[in-house]
């Protein structure tokens, strides 16, 4: 089945397009305090590395804004050429000065103008009052972007809603739609189009429902701003992992989702082994070979673990068949037909001997199962 994705623009950060017509990016945050240049090079250089084509970096200060330029200056100087989002929380100055250094500026709409403390009830003269300054302060911000022709990523978060939006829509899909609305507005008046969006949760749930609420929203008014999609502080280990794999996997079929960051409390470098491995399983993009295997069950007559494991050591150290879909399948039962359509497939039988077969054509038969990975590997070099 192919995904019919969601019609954006396509936003330019630095050497790699977002929306339109682009790959689905993948994107990473720095887990260093931005001043320690040195480290965050080490770090920006191994997730380029490993396929981090977007990295993020907090800047809380001024003097962030100058390590950020000099973090650039030093991977440029080793031809190291991604781009690197200055993360802002709470200071349009801040944000304004980094518009001149970063290839991005992301910015939060919950804490851009408005205050997370103080009253939680407003007046409507009051909640109209936090909107004009709120949009007051973007439209200075929109504009100093597009003469600077720096895109922005306006991020909404459950987690960091503005109060007076809490007051009056609760913490809902309608809250996060209707503060993302307050930005497009502000952007629109200073015709400023080069925008990402993010509509993030730490719930799964939510994190669906207010990305498909809002891309509906956008539809009907006519915005196609790029969605950059994450389940948002997800935690660590296999659930995470699966959080992750759920929400952004849910989107990207929905076709909604332009470029991803799996948020890991991890190493960073881990959150790109995730994100490859979700791309690939939804079919959108292929980084490695596609290995699958049956589950075994009591008509398995050899070790499909050993055999699994062994195929896929020998592929990676070869590093051979990166294209291609492998199956390993313990019977004849679930052979062929559950194969899933693979380029080759290792098929048990039934006297506990394997063939190979490429496509439906059966290339070897009656192969014991300690000659298998060396055959099987022979016929993959003539391939």
């Amino acid at each position: 089945m192919m995904i019919r994705r969601r019609k954006t623009r396509e936003i330019s950060i630095g050497s790699v397009g977002v929306g339109g017509a682009s790959g689905i990016s993948i994107q990473s945050m720095t887990n260093i305090p931005t001043r320690d240049v040195a480290a965050n090079v080490r770090q920006i250089s191994e997730l380029a590395e490993c396929g981090c084509e977007i990295v993020r970096l907090a800047v809380t200060s001024l003097e962030d804004v100058k390590f950020l330029a000099a973090i650039g200056d030093v991977l440029r100087a080793q031809k190291i050429k991604i781009p690197l989002v200055a993360d802002v929380h709470f200071s349009p100055i801040i944000a304004m000065h980094c518009l001149k250094v970063a290839d991005k500026v992301r910015i939060n709409a919950g804490n851009f103008s408005d205050k997370i403390l103080g009253s939680q009830r407003f007046s409507d003269e009051e909640f109209t009052a936090g909107k004009r300054k709120l949009q007051e302060k973007l439209k200075s911000f929109f504009t100093l972007a597009k003469n600077e022709n720096k895109p922005v990523r306006v991020g909404i978060n459950y987690g960091s809603l503005a109060p007076r939006m809490v007051y009056k829509f609760e913490n809902s899909d309608a809250a996060m739609w209707e503060s993302a609305k307050e930005c497009l507005e502000a952007a629109d008046e200073v015709q400023f189009d080069s925008i990402v969006l993010s509509f993030k949760a730490s719930d799964v749930q939510k994190m669906v429902t207010v990305n498909r609420f809002a891309c509906s929203q956008m539809d009907k008014i006519g915005w196609n701003y790029p969605i950059h999609l994450g389940v948002t502080e997800s935690g660590s280990g296999d659930y995470a992992r699966t959080k992750s794999a759920a929400g952004i996997g849910v989107l990207l079929f929905d076709g909604i989702g332009d470029t991803i960051r799996v948020s890991l409390a991890e190493d960073p470098a881990k959150e790109i082994e995730v994100a490859k491995n979700i791309l690939q399983a939804c079919g959108i993009r292929r980084f490695s070979v596609e290995l699958i295997a049956c589950p075994s069950c009591g008509r398995t007559s050899f070790n499909i673990q050993a055999v699994l494991a062994e195929i896929k050591r020998a592929i990676s150290e070869e590093n051979t068949g990166k294209n291609l879909k492998i199956a390993v399948m313990g019977c004849v039962v679930n052979g062929l037909r559950e194969a899933g359509n693979a380029d080759f497939a290792i098929v048990g039988s039934s006297n506990g001997t394997l063939s190979i077969y490429q496509g439906n054509h059966c290339l070897l038969r009656n192969i014991p199962e300690m000659e298998i990975c060396e055959k099987f590997l022979k016929i993959l070099k003539n391939a």
